[in-house]
């Protein structure tokens, strides 16, 4: 009888993998993320810090403020609110309300006017296009306080000096209509002319298909302008603080400017004044965000 050895099964031999070999410059794009990562952590960082300081300083008090205006309020008090609504001269209430007024009546001029002419621009030839739009990009590229001895000049001539209304029509003739023009304009490109011609054929004159077609379809772009408007009016003080002139009105940038004393400051009244006049704006523009963010990414893809 005979045995049989079977063969012993081959050992199989794994093969080590291949090491990874770096891509070249990989290294350089991992510390160039790095550095941009930080980069931009700084840059967050500077502009959040203003409104960190504003919210934790408006509710600490003098002392707290004046021993370290970075720590946060520890107990959280409202006396400064209070204390700044309760002024005798009540600049909080009377800047609020010039503020609003001025930016509602400025903001009201501009968006049919930059619109209307932008309608206009849209119809005409593109080398008059052209030519205008230079004139607006001048009114963006001059620096408003190079202009601002001109419009006193004419607001003088005008009896407007020292007034509202002189107020409101610097406004519209500034560089914010400039603004509205170029927006409104960027957004007309995008309107298919086909609805204007079908318009047009059925009998509507160029009014009514302002009105009633292109209006409508400028909503994104009239939220868009209408927030840039009101913040940089609201915010502005060298046209209130020269225009109107501190004996014959104030907004609420020139009553902060008020607030600040010559020799001693109260930093906590200071504080809640600043929270105070922030409030509308931010208000705003969370009413508007949605037809804000709108014509921001529709004017993007387009």
């Amino acid at each position: 009888m005979s045995t049989s050895t079977s063969p012993r099964p081959a050992v199989q031999r794994r093969t080590p993998a291949p090491r990874a070999v770096p891509a070249p410059g990989g290294d350089r794009r991992a510390w160039a993320g790095r550095v941009h990562l930080v980069a931009a952590g700084l840059i967050t960082l500077a502009f959040v810090s203003p409104v960190y300081l504003t919210l934790v300083n408006a509710f600490k008090t003098q002392d707290q403020i004046i021993r370290d205006p970075a720590a946060p309020p520890a107990p959280p008090t409202t006396h400064n609110l209070t204390d700044a609504l309760a002024r005798p001269d009540r600049i909080v209430q009377i800047g609020l309300t010039n503020s609003a007024v001025t930016v509602l009546a400025s903001v009201l001029l501009i968006i049919p006017l930059g619109a209307a002419l932008s309608f206009w621009l849209s119809r005409r030839s593109a080398r008059l296009r052209r030519i205008v739009l230079a004139g607006f990009a001048a009114g963006l590229m001059i620096p408003p306080a190079v202009v601002l001895l001109p419009t006193i000049r004419i607001l003088t001539f005008l009896h407007l000096d020292h007034t509202y209304p002189g107020l409101v029509l610097a406004n519209v003739g500034g560089g914010y209509l400039s603004f509205a023009v170029f927006v409104y304009s960027g957004f007309l490109r995008s309107i298919p002319g086909e609805i204007i011609e079908a318009a047009t054929v059925d009998g509507a004159g160029t009014l009514r298909i302002w009105r009633t077609i292109v209006m409508p379809l400028l909503r994104p772009a009239t939220a868009t302008v209408a927030i840039f408007l009101s913040l940089w009016i609201w915010n502005d003080f060298m046209n209130p603080q020269f225009i109107l002139g501190p004996l014959h009105g104030q907004t609420i940038t020139t009553g902060l400017y008020l607030s600040v004393g010559q020799f001693s400051t109260n930093y906590a009244q200071l504080f809640g004044v600043m929270l105070l006049a922030a409030v509308v704006p931010v208000a705003g523009y969370l009413t508007l965000q949605k037809q804000f963010i709108a014509g921001l990414t529709s004017g993007a893809s387009k």
